[in-house]
């Protein structure tokens, strides 16, 4: 595992943000959803994808707060630009389990 320093971290913006729409992602390579995500004030609402099919319906991921890096340079996945990184854990099957605040916060909360 490759050391950091805490300057690193902290150029890292892990943000709180909920998602409002999720939409099937039919150009992906591997199954992935598109997804708009609303970080409050002053980010606003980004767009991203997320290959989460395995656990997550579009239905269940609507309302639900996640946590994602802001502040990657967007990145063109096919016919989208993503424009923040939605993070989570890998199982042992490849499924990714999404990282989230286990109680409601306000969009945009930096992580702490």
């Amino acid at each position: 595992m490759a050391e950091i320093t805490w300057n690193d971290f902290e150029a890292v913006e892990l943000r709180v943000g909920t998602i409002v729409e999720a939409e099937d992602f039919p150009e992906a390579r591997r199954p992935a959803y598109k997804l708009m995500i609303d970080f409050g004030d002053p980010i606003g609402v980004k767009k991203s994808s997320a290959q989460i099919t395995q656990l997550y319906t579009r239905e269940e991921l609507i309302g639900k707060q996640i946590v994602a890096v802001t502040n990657f340079p967007s990145k063109q996945i096919g016919p989208i630009r993503s424009e923040v990184l939605v993070t989570g854990f890998y199982a042992e099957d490849g499924a990714v389990t999404l990282a989230v605040p286990d109680k409601p916060t306000t969009n945009g909360n930096r992580l702490a």
